[in-house]
């Protein structure tokens, strides 16, 4: 699977979390952006779509689901995979049933998240 041409954004409100994960993601060769702000997010994939969204589900003014919907009403063929630090099933099950990708919880290792980047990645592909 190539990645070169996989573009992903991590959105998190912890800047911890996207300096983190930014290295990590990127040696699958996509091109990686982070933000810590979901609206300048938002704002950006707008103009930008891209492939995989890796969104924090808690933030402040904007929330992961909200993230969700948003995204794959302006592109259906992006994958978004949820990231969050209060996992319960009801999260999970309300965030798969509207069209996430996938859920991880935190502490993840980098290469947890990596490998269902590839397969949000090979889902992709046509």
């Amino acid at each position: 699977m190539d990645m070169k041409n996989i573009k992903i954004m991590v959105i998190d409100d912890e800047s911890i979390v996207g300096k983190r994960l930014k290295p990590a993601l990127e040696k699958t060769g996509a091109q990686v952006e982070t933000f810590e702000d979901p609206e300048s997010a938002l704002a950006h994939f707008y103009e930008n779509p891209t492939d995989i969204v890796v969104t924090d589900i808690r933030m402040d003014k904007i929330d992961g689901i909200e993230i969700l919907d948003r995204v794959l009403a302006k592109s259906g063929q992006t994958k978004v995979i949820i990231i969050t630090g209060y996992a319960t099933v009801e999260i999970a099950r309300e965030a798969l049933s509207k069209g996430a990708f996938d859920f991880i919880a935190k502490p993840f290792k980098p290469s947890d998240l990596r490998v269902i980047i590839e397969r949000a990645a090979q889902d992709l592909t046509p």
